[in-house]
């Protein structure tokens, strides 16, 4: 092989090289940027039913995502149960229900009526919310402590 052919093929592996790696460099950039869900402003509350009528669970927070907000799912849990839910379980609870404020933030609160027999099975004390946002662009944010509150007769 002549050095003529020998040294544009280098040259061009070098450049093909290059090219790959910036290809990558610049398809785990684009990746990397993307942002996840924030969740902020969180707060629950809890309202033992009463003789003039239920009571209620309620779940409010500020979710935001540069892609927009598609859902927010949430559960609540006792602190003496332990239960400790995951990332991939809150993929099958109950969903809060969303309003834009904004193209990248949402209002989100979840509701739960509490009737006199749903109160006399929970557990009194402390009860911990876990949220999952998931963003339009697919991003998930999970919060599993993203508020806390008192069960009480």
């Amino acid at each position: 092989m002549s050095k003529r052919v020998l040294v544009p093929s280098v040259i061009g592996v070098v450049a093909l090289g290059a090219i790959a790696a910036g290809g990558f460099a610049m398809a785990s950039t684009a990746t990397s940027t993307a942002t996840e869900p924030t969740v902020a402003n969180g707060s629950a509350t809890y309202i033992a039913p009463s003789q003039q009528g239920a009571g209620k669970l309620s779940y409010t927070a500020d979710v935001s995502d540069d892609s927009g907000v598609r859902e927010l799912r949430v559960i609540a849990w006792p602190v003496s149960s332990e239960l400790d839910p995951t990332e991939a379980e809150l993929r099958y609870v109950d969903k809060a229900t969303c309003r834009s404020t904004s193209e990248e933030t949402s209002r989100c609160t979840y509701t739960l009526k509490v009737t006199q027999q749903d109160a006399a099975d929970l557990a009194e004390g402390a009860w911990q919310v876990s949220v999952l946002a998931t963003a339009k662009d697919g991003g998930t944010k999970f919060v599993p402590r993203a508020a806390t509150f008192e069960v009480t007769r």
